[in-house]
């Protein structure tokens, strides 16, 4: 599949604020000074990594599917944007509705099916981990243990009810293992021909 790069400005001030991981299926996942991306497994010693699906109602409906949910990336932004509609003055922290990785400077929802995202570190010179964009994410009641209501805050609807937009981030598969820490950039390269990210 050809790819081409973002010419956008938003790919300048892309990077990663936080990362995190969980071994145990939680909805928050602990925030770490580090996560190391396997290829074609996730996050390694997190709950979600694996070949196959690990989602625990998803793999209850279909224990031999594909992970496509391999890692979760949130934008700080579609925090911020629900933060301000909770009715407690504490804001969402990073790893809170258990994303692998806080992002800033990106429209992740917006971005198409295929997108690969590059962690880049200027100062070290090894192979970069690489994630491919698979879906967004379908927050489902579980979310509601975290904050009561988050699951409704999380999805924007019409005017008719249907959702139009999802905020609880997005779901990717690892292309290339590596290491991902906070303050590392993010090149966005997107596929030439691609269609918009489905829920998953």
């Amino acid at each position: 599949m050809s790819t081409t790069t973002i010419t956008s400005t938003q790919q300048d001030h892309a990077r990663v604020l936080s990362v995190s991981r969980s071994s145990s299926h939680t909805i928050s996942k602990s925030p770490a000074p580090s996560i190391t991306l396997v290829t074609g497994l996730g996050v390694q010693g997190d709950c979600h990594s694996g070949r196959n699906v690990q989602h625990q109602s998803l793999r209850q409906a279909n224990p031999g599917a594909i992970n496509l949910r391999q890692v979760h990336l949130v934008s700080t932004e579609s925090l911020r944007q629900v933060s301000a509609k909770l009715t407690s003055a504490k804001p969402l922290l990073a790893g809170e509705i258990g994303e692998n990785v806080t992002t800033e400077g990106i429209d992740l929802p917006s971005l198409p099916r295929g997108t690969e995202l590059h962690f880049v570190d200027d100062q070290e010179s090894g192979d970069r981990a690489i994630v491919v964009l698979t879906g967004l994410r379908n927050p489902g009641p579980g979310i509601d243990k975290c904050r009561p209501g988050l699951k409704d805050l999380f999805t924007v609807p019409y005017e008719s009810h249907m959702v139009a937009r999802h905020l609880a981030g997005v779901m990717a598969t690892v292309k290339q293992g590596g290491v991902i820490r906070p303050g590392m950039a993010i090149k966005i390269i997107r596929p030439a021909q691609a269609g918009p990210l489905p829920v998953i």
